[in-house]
C-alpha cells in the first residue's frame, strides 16, 4: 500500500472521532444520548439502518459467495425477496405501538404489555446474542484485512474496535447515525469504483459470461423447499422464512428499531423503513455484480487466482483492492470496508448500552438517579460493551473455525419466537405474561430440536416454525391465564377506548393520552395506503427482476 492510502485511512478515523466530539455537546439526558432527542431526520436514520444491514461481511463475503464459493452465485439475491413485505408489516403494526408507548428500549414495551420478567428475559437474550455476533463480525472482517494488507490481526481488531468505541461512547446515537450516513456513501462509491475497475480488466460482459459457470447466474431456485432436499437457498425458505427473519430483525432487535424511535413522528419512522424496503435490493445487486466481475477476472488471471487461498475465498475483494487498484483508490476502498465494519459495531454498542441502561440499570439497579448520573453511566456501559465485544473478537478465533457458521444460525433460533412475543402483545388483547414466556421457551426449544435432530430442514425455516409455535402455545395458554394489562399497549388501543375515556385523559393531563397518536398521525394512515400497496407490488417486482437477471447469461 502507498503512503497516500494510509493517510486517507488515518484522516478518516480521526475525522470520525472529531465528529463525535462535536455532536456530544448536545447531550443532556439519556434520551439525547440513545435517541438523539427523538429529533433525527428520517433520511439519515434510513441510511444508517441500511449501512448496518449492508455490513463489511456483505461487502467482502457476498461477492466471494457469488463468484467463487461452492454452491454460490446470484442465488444470494433471494435474501432480499422478503424485505419489502417485512418492512410493510412493521410500518403498519410495530411502529405505531412503539411510538405510542414512548419506549427507549423496545423490550420496555414488553413490561408495559406483559410483565417485568418477559422484558428482562428477551432483553438478556438480545444482549448476549448481539454481543457474541458483534465480536464474530469484528474478527471476521479483521482477519480478512489483516491477511490481505499484511498488518497483524490484533492491530486490525484494535483499530476497528477502539476507534468505533471512542466515537460511539462520546457522540451517542447522533454519532452513530451521521457516521453511518458517511460510511454508507463511502461504501456505495467503493462498490462502483471496484466494480468498474474489475469490469474493465476482465474485458467486458462477454468475457464475464465465458469465464463463469452458468450456475453462477442462477438467481431463483423455484423447486427448493428446504425440507430435507439440502437446498437452503430455495425460493420458499428465502421468501417465507426470510419474512419472519427480517420482521424480527428490523422490528424486535434493539440495534435496528432504536433508530426508528429516534425520529420525531411515527411517519418519519415509516419513511425510513420504506426507504430501506426500496433501496436495499439495488445496492445488493450492485455488490453481487461486483463479485461477478472480480471473480471472472480471477478465473482469467493466473496471477490473481494464485493469490486467493482456496480455503479463504473471502480474501478475493481485499486482494483485488490492494493489488490492482491505483494508490488513493486502494485506501478509499479499504476505508469503505472499515467503514462498513464500524457501522455494524457502532449500532451494536449503542443498542447494547441502551438495553442495559433501560432494562437493567434503570429498572433494577438505580431507578431514582438523576439524568446527569444516567448519562454518565450510559457512556460507561457503552465502553463496557465495547471492551466485551472487542475481547470476544480476540477469543473467537481460538475457539473453533466453525464458530462463525454457528453464530450465524444462533440468531434464527431466537428471531421467530421473539417476533411472536411482540406480535402476541400488539395484536391480541388476552395474551398473558405467563403464557407468552412459556410459548417463547417452547418455540426456542423446538428450534433447538430442529438444529440438533433435523439437519435437513433449512435454518431459514426455523424463523417461521419458532414463531408459529410460540404464537400457538403462548395464545393457547393465555386462554387459561388471561392478561389483565391495560389495552393501551396493543395496536387496537384507540378502538378499545371510548370518547369519555379520551376526555378524562385530556382533562387530567394524562401522559398516556399525550403518548397516543394525534389527529395528524391518524389521518396519515389513509395517506400511506398507496405506499403500502407500492411495497407489496415491489415484492413481486424484485422477484421478476431477479428472474430476468438469471436469464441474461
Amino acid at each position: 500500500m502507498h503512503v497516500i492510502d494510509w493517510i486517507i485511512i488515518v484522516v478518516y478515523l480521526i475525522g470520525l472521532i472529531g465528529l463525535s466530539r462535536y455532536l456530544s455537546r448536545r447531550q443532556f439526558d439519556v434520551e439525547d444520548y440513545y435517541l438523539g432527542g427523538r429529533r433525527l431526520s428520517w433520511w439519515a436514520v434510513g441510511l444508517s439502518t441500511m449501512a448496518t444491514q449492508l455490513s463489511a461481511v456483505s461487502f467482502v463475503s457476498a461477492p466471494a459467495f457469488v463468484a467463487l464459493k461452492p454452491g454460490g452465485g446470484l442465488i444470494w439475491l433471494g435474501y432480499e425477496f422478503a424485505v419489502p413485505l417485512a418492512v410493510l408489516f412493521l410500518m403498519i403494526v410495530f411502529l405505531p405501538v412503539y411510538h405510542r408507548t414512548r419506549v427507549m428500549s423496545i423490550y420496555e414495551y414488553l413490561e408495559k404489555r406483559f410483565d417485568a420478567g418477559t422484558r428482562t428475559l428477551v432483553s438478556l437474550v438480545f444482549q448476549i446474542s448481539r454481543a457474541m455476533a458483534t465480536g464474530v463480525t469484528i474478527f471476521a472482517v479483521s482477519i480478512v484485512i489483516s491477511a490481505t494488507v499484511g498488518i497483524p490481526l490484533w492491530v486490525t481488531i484494535l483499530i476497528t474496535g477502539v476507534v468505533t468505541l471512542i466515537y460511539d461512547a462520546w457522540g451517542g446515537m447522533r454519532a452513530v447515525i451521521y457516521s453511518d450516513v458517511l460510511q454508507m456513501i463511502i461504501l456505495m462509491v467503493g462498490i462502483v469504483l471496484c466494480g468498474l475497475e474489475a469490469y474493465e480488466r476482465v474485458g467486458g460482459w462477454d468475457h464475464v459470461v465465458q469465464s463463469l459457470s452458468p450456475e453462477r447466474f442462477q438467481t431463483i431456485d423455484w423447486a427448493g423447499h428446504g425440507f430435507g432436499d439440502g437446498r437452503d437457498f430455495g425460493f420458499w425458505p428465502l421468501a417465507i422464512g426470510g419474512f419472519f427473519l427480517y420482521a424480527s430483525y428490523y422490528g424486535c432487535d434493539q440495534s435496528q428499531m432504536q433508530r426508528e424511535l429516534s425520529v420525531a413522528h411515527v411517519d418519519d419512522g415509516r419513511r425510513s423503513l420504506m426507504f430501506n424496503g426500496f433501496v436495499r435490493f439495488p445496492i445488493v445487486v450492485g455488490y453481487c455484480f461486483m463479485g461477478l466481475f472480480i471473480g471472472a477476472f480471477a478465473l482469467r488471471s493466473r496471477e490473481f487466482a494464485a493469490m486467493i487461498p482456496s480455503e479463504h475465498v473471502d480474501y478475493m475483494v481485499p486482494l483485488f483492492v490492494v493489488h490492482y487498484l491505483p494508490a488513493g483508490v486502494t485506501g478509499f476502498i479499504l476505508m469503505a470496508i472499515l467503514a462498513a465494519a464500524m457501522s455494524s459495531l457502532d449500532s451494536a454498542l449503542n443498542s447494547l448500552s441502551a438495553a442495559t441502561m433501560s432494562d437493567l440499570y434503570q429498572r433494577y439497579i438505580n431507578p431514582r438517579a438523576s439524568q446527569r448520573e444516567y448519562l454518565l453511566w450510559s457512556k460507561i456501559i457503552t465502553v463496557m460493551w465495547g471492551v466485551i465485544c472487542v475481547g470476544f473478537a480476540f477469543v473467537v478465533g481460538r475457539i473453533s473455525g466453525t464458530v462463525i457458521e454457528i453464530i450465524n444460525k444462533v440468531g434464527s433460533l431466537f428471531y421467530g419466537p421473539i417476533l411472536a412475543t411482540f406480535v402476541l402483545g400488539m395484536l391480541t388483547r388476552t395474551t398473558s405474561g405467563r403464557g407468552v414466556k412459556v410459548g417463547l421457551l417452547v418455540g426456542v426449544g423446538v428450534n433447538f430440536v430442529l438444529w440438533a435432530g433435523f439437519p435437513g430442514i433449512s435454518w431459514l425455516w426455523w424463523n417461521a416454525i419458532g414463531c408459529l409455535v410460540t404464537l400457538g402455545v403462548g395464545y393457547g395458554l393465555s386462554r387459561l391465564w388471561p392478561s389483565r394489562r391495560p389495552p393501551a399497549s396493543t395496536l387496537w388501543a384507540r378502538d378499545e377506548r371510548t370518547p369519555r375515556d379520551e376526555a378524562l385523559d385530556r382533562a387530567s393531563g394524562s401522559e398516556d393520552a399525550d403518548a397516543r397518536p394525534d389527529s395528524r398521525e391518524a389521518a396519515s394512515g389513509r395517506d400511506w395506503r398507496w405506499r403500502y400497496v407500492a411495497l407489496g407490488v415491489y415484492f413481486f417486482l424484485i422477484i421478476f427482476i431477479a428472474h430476468l437477471i438469471g436469464q441474461i447469461k
